[in-house]
């Protein structure tokens, strides 16, 4: 199944796929969802978080329960439709990344290969460093970036069909890789009224190589690594985590005065 929701306009996402995606593909959600709130606890109040491609919110669920405030953005109304059972305290918008304000925050996440997406063709290679740009320029200091991105070998031999089922669906994904671009043709099946509806999707993606998207994480005054999964997730071909850091303590933390050194009373004292 593919692990990723496009972020872009395009007739992605419909709904028989954000069903399908919703009922058995959130592994990278829940993992992230854990990996940001255990994050998050360090700071001395609520967060306030921007999720780029939010999905069906199951990481604005978390987040929420938490105690933090969510700003969703997807380009999939069938997806925000389900984000708005799932996590009904965050705000939730159908947008683009390429485009939606980034308010001033505390975290902004982008999960599942989201900003990989090519839906509306206006996400090539180059457009992650602008958006990375406009998140980077919205953070409070302390401030974190947190998301997961397609790379070269996420096809490994270039080619794959995968097959996965659940209750009520079924699914094809037929991968190819080609160069810097990844393509699914999603095939699938879901059942209404005692008859299974067939429905197909075709997603392109970018693949973003690792030292780009450090370099362009640091460039922004960042400090950024990289890994090959969240915790607790499995780890997928040719797929990187990212997180980065804004400097500085995070918002509402008192910075630590320093003491002066001190004197001795005379030559030699203690």
């Amino acid at each position: 199944m593919a692990t990723g929701r496009a972020g872009g306009s395009g007739d992605v996402y419909g709904e028989d796929l954000a069903h399908v995606h919703d009922a058995g593909f959130l592994f990278l959600a829940d993992a992230a969802a854990a990996e940001l709130v255990r994050l998050l606890a360090r700071r001395p109040e609520p967060a306030r978080v921007v999720e780029l491609g939010c999905g069906s919110g199951a990481l604005a669920a978390r987040l929420t329960a938490a105690g933090h405030e969510v700003l969703g953005v997807d380009a999939s109304p069938a997806m925000i439709a389900l984000a708005r059972r799932r996590a009904p305290a965050a705000e939730l918008r159908v947008g683009s990344f390429l485009d939606v304000e980034i308010p001033p925050c505390d975290a902004v996440c982008a999960i599942g290969e989201v900003l990989g997406y090519g839906a509306d063709g206006g996400n090539g290679p180059d457009a992650l460093a602008v958006v990375l740009a406009r998140a980077a320029a919205a953070l409070r200091p302390g401030g974190i970036v947190l998301l997961d991105l397609a790379g070269p070998g996420r096809v490994p031999g270039g080619r794959s069909s995968r097959r996965d089922a659940g209750p009520d669906w079924a699914v094809i994904v037929d991968a190819r890789e080609s160069g810097r671009r990844l393509r699914r043709q999603i095939t699938l099946f879901r059942e209404r009224d005692g008859c299974y509806r067939r429905t197909e999707e075709v997603h392109e993606l970018t693949l973003h190589r690792r030292a780009d998207v450090l370099t362009a994480l640091r460039g922004l005054g960042l400090t950024a690594v990289s890994r090959r999964a969240y915790p607790g997730a499995p780890t997928l071909p040719g797929h990187r985590v990212y997180r980065a850091r804004r400097p500085g303590p995070p918002a509402g933390r008192p910075t630590r005065a320093r003491r002066p050194a001190r004197r001795p009373d005379r030559a030699g004292s203690e």
